[in-house]
Parts: structure tokens; C-alpha cells; sequence
């Protein structure tokens, strides 16, 4: 599954931060991180685990001290990480999602390869809607502000949030 975890991830961020400079790009890599490292083995492993998420995201704020653009650009990875956690459903897993804490891992399948194809499927194409949706919000098909997206990782909103007076 891909689409489903960009799509949550980047709909989820946009809609719980305002602001305009935050770099979507790394987001969306960690929204994907987990289950490119532990789908090849079939088992979830440290990658879906909270333990990791925080150390990512605790180091990078301890690496980025001072350093507030270097900082927005990271960011987004350990969000993506924690994002991915949630809209996976990896915490119904005690064994991985609290590793190291909680014993040994045991024989947990990544939680997307437990669910039925259907399942599946749906979640993807609810992620392709959420992308669908961004596309037309944002206007990614200008090239400008696609180009905007590539090189900066912002995304220029268009319309009115939701539950704002315009």
C-alpha cells in the first residue's frame, strides 16, 4: 500500500498545521518508510514500532538545534513515521508497536499484508481520492506550482479551509 499512506499523510498535515512553508516532501518518504523496510520481510519489525518514530523525531530535534530551515525540512520524516503508525493501525500490535519495551517481536505480520485484498484495495483508492483531491486544491497541474512542490515541498492552498469564514 502506497497511496493510501501519502494520501492520509499529506491530508492529515495539512489539515492539523497552517503553516505555508512546512516541506511536504520528507513527509511523504516517512509516510512510506515503514513499510519499505519491513514489507520485504513479510514481518513487522522496529520500523512500525512508536519507539522509532520518537528517536527519529527526537534526534532530529536534537541535530537540528538552532538550525530552524534545516529543521522544517526534517520534520516531516519522523511525522511521516508516526502518521503511517496511525493510519496502519500498528498500535492493535503491543508486541512491535511498544518495542523494545515490550519483549521480543514474536511473529507479527506488517499490519497491510494481514488485512484482505478488498480491504486493501478500498484503502487505496481512498488514497487516491485524498491525492485527488490535493491536486485540485493545491493546482498541481500548473507547472509552476508543481515545480513550487518539487524544489520547495510547499503546497500554495487555493480555497478556504474548512470550518473558516471566508
Amino acid at each position: 500500500m502506497l497511496l493510501w499512506f501519502l494520501g492520509t499523510a499529506l491530508v492529515t498535515v495539512w489539515y492539523v498545521f497552517t503553516d505555508p512553508r512546512f516541506d511536504y516532501r520528507l513527509l511523504l518518504v516517512g509516510a512510506l518508510l515503514p513499510d519499505l523496510i519491513d514489507v520485504p520481510g513479510g514481518q513487522a519489525r522496529w520500523a512500525h514500532s512508536l519507539t522509532v518514530a520518537v528517536g527519529t523525531l527526537a534526534l532530529v530535534m536534537l541535530v537540528t538545534a538552532g538550525r530552524k530551515p534545516v529543521r522544517r525540512l526534517l520534520l516531516g520524516l519522523p511525522i511521516g513515521m508516526l502518521l503511517h503508525l496511525v493510519w496502519d493501525g500498528a498500535f492493535a500490535s503491543t508486541e512491535v508497536f511498544w518495542w523494545p519495551f515490550s519483549g521480543s517481536w514474536g511473529d507479527v505480520q506488517v499490519p497491510s499484508l494481514e488485512r484482505s485484498l478488498w480491504l486493501n484495495l478500498l484503502m487505496e483508492a481512498a488514497g487516491v481520492a485524498m491525492l485527488w483531491w490535493a491536486w485540485k486544491r493545491f493546482d498541481l497541474a500548473d507547472a509552476q506550482r508543481r515545480g513550487q512542490f518539487v524544489r520547495q515541498g510547499t503546497l500554495t492552498d487555493l480555497g478556504p479551509r474548512p470550518g473558516r469564514r471566508v
